[in-house]
């Protein structure tokens, strides 16, 4: 989803897809088990990134053949407009609906980037659903939102302190010590494989 230097909207479309769940698929299509790599990057040399995981683990991953990076850039809750492609992680309210616990406006490029609610490890009983934005409703506490996918609807408060981004352009300069990457992975033997890297810049980290 992006280049190394991302100058269109199109290399765009790659990198939200990858970070964000495909569709489910039948057994006998089903590729290799995909990981989420969190943390900070302790080298990058090449094709081999080296990330230090919020529990104190040293991960190897190997970066594949034409592998793309991009960041985040921070957006604001007000920026939700009916009509957005957004992909919102979220948990279950005790009131009902979900609770967003970030949420990514895809650019207008990328609508439709892997649609669909699935399970999601931000968080035990988390989920991450990308959808449509049926409607967006301004609440004493934040914002909820109305989403719509494959003809299905599903509301999600989104509180004051919510974390909102966007895709942004990234370059390999960007992947210092110490800056947060989130690497959505194959599972390989070697350790996990990555084709796409987001990369936290300006002191926006992807939150996903």
């Amino acid at each position: 989803m992006i280049k190394n230097i991302l100058p269109a909207l199109l290399g765009l479309t790659a990198i939200a897809s990858a970070a964000l769940p495909a569709a489910p698929v039948h057994a006998e299509d089903q590729k290799a088990e995909q990981v989420h790599v969190r943390g900070s990057i302790v080298s990058y040399s090449g094709s081999a990134l080296k990330v230090k995981t919020p529990e104190g683990e040293t991960v190897d991953v190997t970066l594949a053949d034409g592998w793309k990076l991009a960041s985040v850039a921070n957006a604001a809750v007000t920026d939700i407009k009916p009509g957005d492609f957004v992909g919102i992680a979220s948990l279950p309210s005790a009131g009902g609906g979900d609770g967003a616990l970030e949420v990514l406006i895809f650019p207008p490029a990328m609508k439709g980037a892997g649609e669909g609610s699935y399970g999601w490890d931000l968080k035990p009983n988390s989920s991450m659903t990308n959808a449509t934005v049926a409607d967006a409703v301004k609440g004493v506490d934040g914002r909820t939102v109305t989403v719509s996918y494959h003809g299905k609807e599903k509301k999600i408060a989104i509180p004051a302190g919510t974390p909102v981004v966007t895709i942004a352009p990234a370059t390999n300069d960007d992947l210092v010590p110490g800056a947060v990457v989130f690497i959505p992975a194959e599972k390989a033997a070697s350790g996990p494989l990555a084709h796409q890297v987001l990369v936290g810049k300006n002191g926006v980290v992807p939150p996903m």
